[in-house]
């Protein structure tokens, strides 16, 4: 059954315990990603346009998809008139996904949580979705994507609440913002990522504003 089979591969992605495990089990998952997690009514890569849409423009660019995976929110950002948008993922399988859909401008292969292959400023604004959840991304890995954001563009990320505190989300949340490197915007409420299995998963959609 295709639901047993995403929460497989689900159970399968947070139990890796190395960046290495990690992308083996998306290289695993890669070719049924897609159809698996729409199964459980994954909203994320798709509710994360009303974010980006609110706070950037039309037209305004470059974006980047930190943790785009298949890139599913490439499609509805175009759609919505977004035109320069790149992605990141740590699993090159993933990506020949993404690549597939001509949303993206570039696509890299790298880790959140290292250093990242563009420089000081370079987006108008980043959105990740999904990618600061359990074995995933650390808290630390927002210093580096508010790098390469320029000032007056937006950080706009969803995080698990499994993790929020225990990531030490709070204290990046709050050591930004005391270095004056950005300001708090908007925070959604918690909320249901799947819309049909998985009632206790729950996130929250933070936006900040570099500065």
């Amino acid at each position: 059954m295709i639901v047993d089979k995403a929460n497989a591969a689900l159970d399968s992605v947070y139990a890796a315990d190395t960046p290495e495990a990690l992308a083996d089990a998306y290289a695993a998952w890669a070719a049924t990603y897609d159809s698996e997690t729409a199964s459980l009514g994954y909203l994320l890569p798709f509710l994360i346009t009303a974010w980006v849409a609110r706070h950037v423009p039309a037209g305004d660019g470059p974006l980047l998809d930190a943790g785009c995976g298949t890139g599913l929110s490439g499609p509805s950002l175009k759609a919505l008139g977004y035109r320069d948008i790149a992605g990141l993922d740590l699993s090159d399988d993933m990506l020949k996904i993404a690549g597939s859909r001509n949303a993206y401008s570039e696509l890299k292969q790298a880790m959140l949580g290292g250093p990242l292959p563009w420089p000081d400023g370079h987006f108008r604004a980043f959105f990740s979705t999904g990618v600061f959840t359990i074995s995933h991304a650390p808290a630390s890995a927002l210093h580096e994507l508010v790098r390469m954001t320029r000032k007056g563009g937006h950080a706009i990320f969803t995080v698990r609440d499994q993790v929020f505190a225990s990531g030490g989300f709070q204290a990046v949340f709050d050591e930004l913002e005391q270095a004056k490197t950005w300001r708090p915007v908007e925070q959604s409420p918690w909320f249901r990522c799947y819309a049909i299995a998985e009632p206790d998963a729950l996130v929250k959609t933070f936006v900040f504003e570099v500065v």
